[in-house]
């Protein structure tokens, strides 16, 4: 078995691409981490870094290497944080981490409800993208993350965490109030052809959804903030696709299902494999049918 600490030693050497940056950071002598790093290439028979004249380069076994020192390196810190935790005797307060309309819709119902049968439960609630948020459950900063994804692409994959699928939340057109189609209860993604958007990104899910649709989107307003949609799509400015949990939420613009395949979002929750605290599990639960009850 590889010793663990040469592992990290390695790693910092492999990140900082200096030996004395690595034992600065260390708070070693550069001979030690130079002897550290010499010990593990000759455990594992063969180079790690190339030693060049242009500095520091990572052989194919050395890539490989620090990937998983990387990942030993998230989870010793995730042990810190949570062994921490339980010395400070805070495992009742259950940390939760999600993306912004999660964070008015269905993060706030689970608290509810949650707080429903236990009266002293705490919870701390913070808002990050999808990427962040994982991060946070994988290092243990957040006990449970709510993230979505196109649901035309695949299931994303997240190292050392369970996957808690919630549900899938269609996505509504928003036009504004005085608009041809306001009002209406259905129309197709292509009644939209003409029309200036606003979308979070210029090739996202929304861009994706319309030319699947057939329709080439000229989206001249970026942002994914809530109260910047409303505002644009409410002053007749742009239209824009937006989620189920969002849809009576943007007061000042009138809100049309989608007919046929209406493009979608998957709703998921993430905890920690190791070490998730007793009261994730029915929070999740509690997520899951509070999204229910909003995408239904």
């Amino acid at each position: 078995m590889l010793d663990p600490r040469r592992l990290l030693t390695f790693r910092e050497v492999a990140r900082r691409e200096s030996f004395s940056r690595a034992a600065e950071a260390l708070a070693l002598t550069q001979p030690a981490v130079s002897q550290q790093v010499a010990a593990l290439e000759r455990e594992i028979g063969t180079p790690l870094l190339d030693r060049g004249p242009g500095g520091l380069a990572l052989t194919d076994t050395g890539a490989l290497l620090l990937a998983h020192a990387d990942a030993l390196s998230a989870r010793l810190r995730a042990v810190d944080a949570q062994v921490a935790e339980l010395r400070a005797e805070r495992a009742a307060r259950l940390r939760v981490g999600a993306f912004p309309s999660a964070l008015a819709t269905i993060v706030p119902d689970a608290i509810a409800a949650r707080r429903a049968d236990e009266p002293d439960a705490a919870f701390e609630a913070r808002e990050g993208s999808s990427a962040d948020v994982a991060a946070g459950v994988r290092d243990g900063r957040l006990h449970v993350g709510v993230c979505f994804e196109d649901a035309a692409a695949a299931p994303r994959e997240h190292p050392d965490v369970d996957r808690h699928e919630l549900g899938l939340e269609p996505m509504e057109a928003s036009v504004g109030p005085h608009h041809e189609l306001a009002g209406r209860r259905r129309i197709k993604l292509a009644a939209l052809a003409d029309e200036t958007w606003t979308a979070p990104s210029p090739d996202g899910l929304v861009y994706r959804a319309c030319v699947a649709a057939g329709v080439e989107p000229r989206i001249e307003y970026l942002t994914s903030d809530p109260l910047a949609i409303r505002g644009l799509v409410a002053a007749g400015l742009g239209v824009a696709l937006t989620p189920r949990l969002l849809a009576g939420q943007l007061h000042g613009t009138s809100t049309i299902r989608l007919s046929g395949t209406a493009p979608s979002r998957r709703v998921y929750a993430l905890t920690p494999a190791v070490g998730a605290r007793p009261r994730a599990g029915a929070f999740v639960d509690a997520l899951r049918a509070a999204t229910r009850k909003r995408v239904r």
